[in-house]
């Protein structure tokens, strides 16, 4: 029987390549789709590289020729001077067209949960925006809304850690009180590959089996890196001043005022039952020596496009 071939969508950065990863222990043929072709290839010669070529979407679309399951993790976490949400949402409308016309059978997408298309947030209307159009486009899919990931390679855990390492107290934005559930990131691949399998169109909340109030997130970070700190409650304004300020010594964003009110309206929150198996709590315990050593530059990853993606 020929084998399927299986297409994921930054195979080279974080929640793709624990997809391509789960794909390969299976056996299975793997492509990806990147915009980092001069990066590093982790996977050796087993993973074939083509240009997420947005531009030229009869290219896209010939790179999916003959593909079964197209896994997407494309975004961007927020506007930049060199991308943004717009942009996110015209390319992977273009990417899932692309998808339709080469005959892919199925397209798992990485979406966030509590997406709405009259969201004020960019980054949970144009989720909205592209779960509408993938649902109208009669391609069979599923749809994964996953929390906060966490994971070697993370941002928002590793540098909460990095903080709490180098400063004598934490900022938390109000009381601090709002919920969120992060989820493992190979949970969220082993999800996405078991959903690959299947034929039936399905919205899935993807979550960890802990829930906690930020505050609490934030002690519990310090607690397993051996540096607890006094948290100091700020009002969002100053809270994204102070992120602002670190962002620039750090030439990064560090957050942005649309995450802040994100994470206070518990938009990162459900009260679906897990589907992540991996505690927060537990990994932390097992990586708190090297947790939060190195501050975690979502900009560097997309200026450099040579360097691997995650150095150990």
């Amino acid at each position: 029987m020929k084998s399927r071939i299986h297409a994921v969508t930054g195979a080279f950065g974080y929640s793709g390549r624990y997809i391509a990863t789960r794909l390969l222990e299976q056996g299975e043929t793997v492509i990806t789709l990147t915009n980092s072709m001069n990066r590093a290839n982790p996977f050796g010669g087993k993973i074939r590289a083509y240009p997420l070529a947005f531009a030229e979407p009869g290219k896209l679309a010939a790179a999916l020729a003959g593909v079964d399951v197209l896994y997407n993790t494309y975004w961007v976490r927020f506007n930049h001077r060199t991308f943004t949400h717009a942009q996110a949402v015209e390319n992977t409308l273009t990417l899932f067209e692309a998808a339709r016309r080469a005959g892919v059978r199925r397209v798992v997408h990485v979406s966030i949960t509590n997406p709405s298309e009259a969201s004020p947030l960019e980054y949970f209307s144009g989720k909205a925006q592209l779960e509408r159009a993938l649902q109208a486009s009669g391609l069979s899919h599923a749809i994964l809304r996953p929390t906060v990931l966490f994971g070697r390679e993370d941002i928002l855990i590793n540098n909460i850690a990095w903080a709490l390492r180098r400063f004598p107290f934490f900022a938390v934005f109000g009381d601090g009180a709002y919920r969120l559930q992060p989820v493992h990131v190979d949970d969220l691949a082993d999800l996405a590959v078991t959903e690959g399998t299947r034929t039936e169109n399905a919205v899935i909340n993807a979550i960890g089996p802990e829930t906690f109030a930020y505050r609490d997130l934030v002690q519990a970070v310090g607690t397993a890196i051996g540096q607890p700190r006094p948290l100091v409650n700020v009002s969002p304004g100053m809270g994204c001043f102070f992120g602002k300020l670190l962002g620039m010594f750090m030439h990064d964003t560090f957050i942005t005022r649309e995450e802040i009110r994100g994470l206070m309206n518990e938009l990162l929150y459900v009260t679906t039952p897990p589907t992540g198996k991996t505690p927060l709590t537990t990994w932390m315990q097992k990586n708190a020596a090297t947790l939060g050593l190195r501050y975690a530059s979502e900009l560097n990853r997309r200026r450099n496009r040579q360097s691997p993606y995650f150095r150990e």
